[in-house]
């Protein structure tokens, strides 16, 4: 097996259709961060051989395009259309989806019979998915591909749906770097942030999918998405990047 972190930098400038982009999972991962126990947190830098959550947030978008990990392409998202109700009634891909990856990977890292190099790697894709799986248009329609089949105007140019969802929103909302995110954003109370990680992977996924069928409402239409549009989906993704950072602690605090 090539070295993980090898495969990292050899993929580094891979071309990838992305959630949030790099900005909004080195958000994701390092709101968690600091919201591991001392113990915890030791144990999953020692994982990742002394690099940090933020440092491998984006690697699975990256590995998903090579030989080695290519079964886990869809894994990144789930696609539910307008006359399915929910996920949970959705028709599933046969393949694996961000559900499905989560809730296995979690299971298999508690198991502790990994190997270091298989434990790594699921450690790292953990880290990745449940940013993914916070991302509006991960939980989009099959019928346009999560919105890369919806065309919309962003500032006058013409984009993918998709595409306005990875970063260039994120970077509207606010040009802060990942610590900067983290310092305005994670300022909820224990009680808040203990509403927000209840739950489980299949009960967040339902708040994603109801979130993507506002933005499409939202984003239909020839006009022009701009500083109204920016304004009012800012909270959100604010909210989601809090609520993901959280949900991967608790999960991590539950493995490690």
């Amino acid at each position: 097996m090539r070295s993980i972190f090898g495969l990292f930098i050899v993929m580094l400038y891979a071309c990838q259709a992305m959630a949030w982009g790099p900005k909004g999972h080195d958000v994701v991962a390092y709101i968690a961060e600091q919201h591991l126990s001392k113990k915890a947190l030791k144990n999953v830098e020692q994982v990742l051989d002394g690099r940090s959550m933020v440092y491998v947030a984006n690697w699975m978008d990256n590995a998903s395009h090579s030989d080695e990990y290519a079964y886990t392409k869809t894994w990144h998202y789930v696609n539910v259309d307008p006359a399915e109700e929910s996920y949970a009634e959705s028709d599933k891909a046969s393949t694996g989806d961000v559900v499905t990856a989560i809730n296995a990977i979690v299971e298999r890292l508690k198991t502790g019979d990994l190997t270091a190099e298989e434990e790594r790697a699921k450690l790292m894709m953990l880290i990745h998915l449940v940013g993914d799986m916070h991302c509006p248009m991960h939980a989009g329609y099959k019928s346009d591909k999560g919105g890369n089949g919806t065309q919309v105007k962003y500032f006058g140019k013409s984009k993918k749906l998709h595409s306005v969802w990875d970063s260039e929103i994120v970077e509207s909302a606010h040009r802060w770097s990942y610590s900067e995110w983290q310092e305005n954003i994670d300022r909820a109370n224990k009680k808040q942030q203990k509403m927000m990680a209840q739950g489980s992977p299949n009960e967040w996924i339902e708040e994603t999918v109801v979130l993507a069928r506002d933005v499409y409402e939202h984003s239909v239409g020839g006009g022009n998405l701009s500083y109204d549009y920016v304004a009012h989906y800012a909270p959100v993704i604010e909210q989601q990047f809090l609520k993901g950072g959280l949900r991967l602690a608790k999960l991590l605090e539950e493995i490690y």
